[in-house]
């Protein structure tokens, strides 16, 4: 494909391969050596953004693990780099389905997840369906339970979700504008040209359907995720490292405690400093100890 002009490709020196679904075409990075004779450094590591996020979020996780692992990180459709078309539902639990038909065409095994936001729940349905072919989860800022009970929740996915979020998404590309800005927790880490890379991804109010769609599923999808959670126990051996931004504003320390209520065995760090966007805005400590977890 022909890389837009708005990316930075210091930044974002990768190029993207395609994935044709259906509905559209996503978009993936797929980085590093595919070493499968070696023991551990062929096993892939794929990183899976939420909302409005997308590969460009993992670049310095990618460029500081490829040299040695293979890195993967997928744009959902209607984000970053792959298609968004105006007839596709955007449901968390159809981008599972894209996202489970992306990897089983790949083949992967021995997969390594490091997960946020809504590729929490994404990457966990995965894992459910096929505990054989993970290895170990990483998780950071997300969850995968029914939020209906949650003021928070509820509040933020009535009004984003709703008439006014979706008029304000669609024509003012607020999301993508105000959301990144307060989600960051060192607000000086996200510069003009690092958040332009979330503004022009999508140009059009067309195109800017996921993101509305997104915030209206945290209750939307109440049922798909009490279908998860209520499989949790398949993931005990699986998630291996809870890696917490501690000034996130979407997921805080209430949801932090839930983990470590039903993860109880898992390594749980904390990131003072940094908020939701763990993977952009602590790389080089995420990668640290991702490496020594592989």
């Amino acid at each position: 494909m022909t890389i837009p002009d708005w990316i930075d490709r210091n930044e974002y020196p990768f190029t993207p391969k395609e994935f044709k679904l259906p509905m559209g075409t996503m978009r993936y990075v797929d980085e590093g050596p595919h070493l499968e004779h070696i023991e551990g450094k062929g096993d892939p590591i794929v990183f899976v953004l939420g909302n409005p996020s997308w590969s460009f979020g993992a670049r310095d996780a990618i460029k500081l693990l490829s040299p040695q692992y293979r890195c993967i990180a997928v744009d959902h459709l209607g984000l970053g780099l792959s298609d968004k078309p105006t007839d596709f539902s955007y449901l968390p639990q159809d981008h599972a389905k894209n996202f489970e038909a992306f990897l089983e065409a790949l083949g992967l095994e021995n997969i390594t997840f490091v997960v946020g936001d809504w590729g929490g729940p994404i990457s966990l349905s995965y894992t459910i369906r096929h505990p054989e072919k993970v290895k170990a989860v990483v998780i950071t800022n997300t969850w995968f339970w029914s939020v209906r009970k949650n003021w928070r929740f509820t509040g933020f996915s009535k009004i984003m979700g709703g008439p006014i979020g979706r008029w304000l998404t669609r024509h003012f590309n607020f999301f993508a504008y105000s959301f990144v800005k307060i989600m960051y927790g060192d607000k000086s880490k996200l510069t003009p040209a690092v958040h332009k890379h979330y503004l022009r991804q999508t140009s059009t109010p067309d195109e800017r359907k996921a993101q509305w769609v997104f915030p209206e599923q945290i209750l939307g999808a109440s049922d798909w995720l009490d279908e998860l959670w209520s499989q949790r126990d398949v993931l005990q051996d699986k998630i291996k490292l809870i890696a917490w931004g501690m000034k996130d504003i979407a997921f805080q320390t209430h949801e932090l405690k839930h983990w470590i209520k039903h993860f109880p065995d898992v390594k749980v760090l904390r990131y003072a400093g940094a908020g939701h966007f763990l993977a952009e805005e602590e790389p080089e400590a995420l990668i640290e100890e991702i490496t020594a977890l592989l």
